[in-house]
């Protein structure tokens, strides 16, 4: 029997920065952006408040490009602060690396699953499949599935009753798929 899980978010991640202000070290997006043109060249920031002080702080999205490069639609979304944007910018990889920033997901996400994991003798195949990149210790997402705590599922895969051609332990942000034996 196979089920489905997915893993959702639920809100926006925290960014991880330091505050110039009061040294705090979480950020919200605020969901705006700042463009700012200067002749044929602009810039696009992605503005971030401090959750301890609010003092407002800038992730570089654009730096310097020429207008013309810029897709119609993206400045469009751009212009009307489009949260969708925000969501997909917070994950890019290239944005995280040009900021020196990480992301918290911490209580940003939730698993939906199929129901609970039936109980019997033979083997139940589970796939996991992630809606965003969200980073999670597979061990969790099992254990909060399956109603088990994660020392529980730790043993049982130790013992083999919990198989993955993935690795368990670590975190992923990919879709994967085990099987429970019982």
């Amino acid at each position: 029997m196979l089920n489905n899980w997915v893993v959702i978010p639920t809100r926006l991640p925290l960014v991880l920065r330091r505050c110039h202000t009061c040294a705090a070290e979480l950020f919200r997006a605020s969901g705006k952006f700042r463009v700012n043109a200067n002749h044929k060249l602009i810039d696009v920031w992605l503005l971030v408040l401090c959750t301890s002080c609010g003092e407002t702080a800038k992730l570089t999205v654009l730096e310097r490009v020429n207008v013309r490069s810029v897709r119609p639609d993206l400045l469009d979304r751009l212009h009307v602060n489009d949260l969708g944007l925000t969501a997909e910018l917070l994950q890019d990889p290239a944005v995280l690396h040009r900021n020196r920033i990480a992301l918290d997901w911490a209580g940003a996400w939730r698993l939906e699953t199929d129901g609970p994991v039936p109980p019997g003798d033979g083997a139940t195949d589970v796939s996991v499949r992630f809606a965003a990149r969200i980073p999670v210790r597979p061990v969790r997402l099992i254990a909060e599935g399956c109603g088990l705590s994660r020392a529980g599922v730790e043993r049982l895969i130790a013992e083999g009753k919990i198989v993955s051609a993935t690795r368990l332990t670590g975190r992923l942000s990919g879709s994967f798929t085990f099987t429970l034996k019982r």
